[in-house]
């Protein structure tokens, strides 16, 4: 699978290139700063490009970035997209309500969104952990699963349609707080499935 990784300069981002690209992906990792993706994108042995030009081509973008850029990228990066599937990782740290921040992506972007990772961390990423993704559009869901089950030393899990992703993003600020308690590095595993 092709991928691009938006935010893939970043913690979580630079994590899930690295594992996907061991994982035989061809990865590319884009940022608004075009060199330092390159740079980093040598360093981790995947390439790296702006943003922009990291989208074209690819089967599935990773919508990596900071939960505040989040929207600011997807609206930027609108047509390049076109109608590429978008799986949206970006998750704010404290509940907001209704709607999620992918489902505000989705509204924004003219390709279908799946919404999932937000259990798993930068640390954790090739752990022995599950992750769950949520989706209305099937093969986008299908596309989004594929990758999260290479993420990981798991499996993935379809978790519903889009507005499931409320509850993801929620999830996020679950595990942070049990790391930070228990200063551990903690995932999530779903047993009797």
């Amino acid at each position: 699978m092709r991928v691009a990784i938006l935010g893939g300069t970043g913690k979580f981002g630079s994590a899930l290139a690295r594992r996907l690209s061991e994982q035989g992906d061809d990865v590319v990792i884009g940022s608004r700063d075009a060199e330092r993706a390159r740079t980093i994108g040598a360093e981790l042995g995947v390439s790296g490009a702006s943003n922009e030009d990291a989208v074209a081509g690819v089967d599935l973008v990773v919508l990596a970035v900071d939960a505040s850029a989040a929207l600011d990228t997807a609206h930027a990066l609108r047509s390049a997209i076109g109608t590429t599937p978008v799986l949206c990782v970006a998750s704010e740290l404290r509940v907001k309500g209704v709607p999620s921040l992918a489902e505000h992506v989705d509204e924004a972007l003219d390709a279908p969104v799946a919404a999932g990772l937000h259990t798993v961390a930068a640390r954790t990423v090739g752990h022995e952990q599950d992750a769950l993704v949520c989706g209305d559009d099937d093969d986008a869901k299908a596309l989004a699963l594929e990758l999260a089950g290479r993420a990981v030393d798991g499996r993935a899990f379809d978790a519903g349609p889009l507005v499931n992703a409320r509850a993801l993003e929620g999830l996020t600020g679950v595990i942070v707080a049990v790391n930070r308690r228990y200063k551990a590095h903690a995932g999530i595993r779903f047993t009797g499935v």
